[in-house]
């Protein structure tokens, strides 16, 4: 049988068909998400009389949305006509260590099919379409209006800040540093995990008072890491009121470019020359991501009126905002960490 690997690229208009009805792929995926069906699928094929059963569903409608996911290499139809998991369909369910059930939920969540239909707008005028569609910024959108939203954007980001921390401590050499500030570090997966790894560092985590108020046990009053952790309220916008050896700042530089001026500004005046500063960014330029980090991308525009960077980007706001750039290197296909120090 030819699997969605194994088939050949499809010819240009077949292709461009396929495209347009990305919008269905996303819906599928999403479907497959909320119903369960990842989970409900164990090691041994099961048929969609079965699944259908085990998530409450009808076994027709069922099969045509198995057979359609298939077709993208998101579990695979057996001769029997049985289903299988593939190594996509298992990063839905819940248990995986690597899931993206919650980012896959996140992506096609009610207001990002509001918006998308209006990209052209954006695009046209370099502005999120999303204060227009529901009369407040974002955020304020999300937790006034969309809880349930809200609720799935914390999941994701916690579910991906839990993988990638892993990744970025044992990346970063540290050795030498006494202390270090995870700016704009939500629930503090990084800075909890350099801990792990330098026994004698202290760290600080540095967020929005909403955000750290959920910080990790860990790091806080009672927790194994409480001795060694200072946990800061603050938009990082405004001031940085830390002093640290080294500042990590992952995934928060994608704001407007003033925005970002401002919270390198903030960084550099609380450490001082001498301070090590490591940005950990996605890049829409020359990696395996693109096309995930370029849709992404285009995503901020809508959301925030906020963008991801190219390499060539990053490295000038940097350089403008008045930090060296020593050194570029990959965390993981998705991430990129740019070294840095603030010049004596």
């Amino acid at each position: 049988m030819t699997t969605a690997e194994t088939a050949p690229p499809p010819p240009p208009p077949m292709r461009l068909r396929e495209l347009v009805f990305g919008a269905a792929c996303a819906a599928a995926v999403r479907a497959a998400a909320r119903l369960g069906v990842a989970d409900a699928l164990g090691s041994t094929p099961m048929t969609a009389e079965d699944l259908a059963a085990a998530v409450k569903a009808e076994p027709k409608p069922l099969r045509r949305l198995l057979r359609a996911l298939s077709c993208h290499g998101v579990f695979a139809e057996q001769p029997d006509g049985s289903f299988a998991h593939t190594g996509m369909s298992r990063l839905l369910r819940e248990d995986d260590p690597d899931s993206l059930r919650a980012i896959a939920l996140w992506c096609t969540e009610p207001w990002t099919w509001d918006a998308w239909p209006r990209l052209d707008e954006a695009v046209r005028t370099g502005k999120n379409v999303v204060e227009d569609l529901y009369g407040k910024e974002f955020f304020t959108y999300l937790n006034e209006d969309a809880p349930a939203s809200a609720d799935v954007f914390n999941q994701a980001m916690t579910r991906s800040s839990e993988q990638s921390a892993r990744e970025v401590a044992a990346l970063l050499d540290l050795s030498g540093a006494a202390s270090v500030a995870d700016v704009g570090g939500g629930q503090g997966h990084v800075v909890a995990c350099l801990l792990d790894k330098y026994p004698a560092m202290r760290g600080t985590l540095l967020d929005l008072p909403r955000v750290v108020d959920n910080a990790l046990p860990r790091l806080r009053e009672g927790g194994d890491l409480a001795g060694r952790a200072r946990i800061v309220p603050g938009d990082v916008r405004d001031a940085v009121p830390v002093r640290a050896d080294v500042y990590v700042i992952k995934n928060i530089l994608e704001w407007d470019d003033e925005s970002t001026a401002r919270t390198l500004r903030n960084v550099i005046g609380a450490g001082g020359p001498g301070t090590r500063v490591v940005v950990i960014e996605n890049l829409v330029d020359d990696t395996p991501s693109m096309r995930f980090s370029t849709a992404m991308d285009l995503l901020l525009l809508l959301n925030v009126g906020g963008a991801k960077h190219t390499t060539d980007s990053m490295v000038g706001r940097l350089n403008a905002a008045g930090l060296v750039v020593d050194g570029i290197q990959p965390v993981n296909p998705y991430l990129h960490a740019f070294d840095c120090h603030v010049p004596g």
